[in-house]
């Protein structure tokens, strides 16, 4: 399938600025923006595997009236790839988005955040640093989870169940193999993981050409860091206004994640469920998601402008 006869939406639009952002640990992030400068200010954070393309969809339903700005995760994308296993870590995914967020954020004002799996995350992982919620108005968690996942992952067949679930999960997620190219067999097997059932063939091949296109050694990298993974306590210092969003036939984090995070968030603005919607909701579902986001802006960055003013 050539690139002509993807969906439109797809294809990211041309960007009005780019940056490379220098992280704590000096390790350089690509960022792009979009929109009118000026508008209210929209930050995306990808998931493991994509890259900044993952969130054209959504940009597009964004744009005219938002300023949007999309970043690459550290070894994604036009990101830097890290040195050593040391780079990968929820603490790098903090300080690359503390170090994003302080250079596109002017003084003084605020954004709303949206992370899609590990860039919700990201936004967890970063819920206690004082210039992060300095500068976030509200945040938007997109088909994430805080911990557990390989004990919740739903790729398995439901009988396959405890340590033996656990160590094929990790087997499954922790390869270093490199994807290859894609054939019917990569496109059939990430669809089936990733997607909702009925999502459309060049949905599917949009998404696929973006999660193959991650560096094997990056993939596995930040695979090792997610089996791990352990946020429920950042839950609670994620002070920002938080909604949540989630696809009813997400396998890789599932409803239950959501169900247990807005328990868990001090400032709750509710949970979107996607009916037939899989792990892949912003490619899958934009319009929907970038509703959630507007719907947060409206509430959270206009209202403060109109009463500042």
């Amino acid at each position: 399938m050539s690139t002509a006869t993807l969906p439109a939406d797809c294809v990211l639009p041309a960007a009005e600025q780019e940056y490379r952002i220098r992280s704590a640990d000096g390790h350089w992030i690509h960022a792009a923006a979009y929109g009118p400068e000026g508008a209210p200010l929209v930050v995306l954070a990808h998931g493991w595997t994509c890259s900044t393309r993952f969130w054209a969809p959504v940009i597009h339903q964004l744009l005219p009236d938002h300023r949007v700005v999309a970043y690459d995760q550290r070894g994604h994308g036009r990101s830097d790839i890290p040195a050593t296993p040391a780079g990968y870590s929820t603490v790098k995914l903090a300080d690359d988005l503390e170090a994003v967020l302080g250079h596109v954020v002017p003084a003084g004002a605020r954004a709303v955040l949206a992370g899609h799996s590990m860039g919700g995350m990201t936004i967890m992982a970063a819920a206690d640093r004082a210039e992060v919620a300095d500068r976030t108005a509200a945040t938007v968690l997109v088909s994430t989870g805080p911990g557990d996942l390989l004990a919740e992952l739903n790729v398995l067949p439901a009988a396959v169940r405890g340590g033996l679930r656990r160590f094929l999960g990790r087997q499954l997620l922790q390869s270093r193999l490199p994807l290859g190219p894609v054939t019917p067999v990569t496109r059939a097997a990430l669809k089936y993981a990733t997607m909702g059932p009925a999502t459309p063939a060049d949905r599917v091949e949009a998404n696929v050409r973006i999660v193959h296109a991650c560096p094997a050694g990056v993939r596995y990298g930040w695979s090792r860091v997610l089996g791990t993974l352990d946020l429920y306590d950042r839950l609670a210092k994620l002070a920002a206004p938080t909604a949540v969003v989630v696809g009813t036939h997400d396998r890789l984090t599932p409803p239950v994640h959501s169900h247990r995070m807005l328990a868990a968030l001090p400032a709750p603005e509710g949970l979107l469920e996607l009916p037939g919607v899989g792990h892949m909701s912003p490619v899958e579902r934009p319009a929907e998601v970038a509703g959630e986001i507007r719907r947060l802006v409206d509430s959270y960055l206009l209202t403060t402008r109109k009463v500042a003013e």
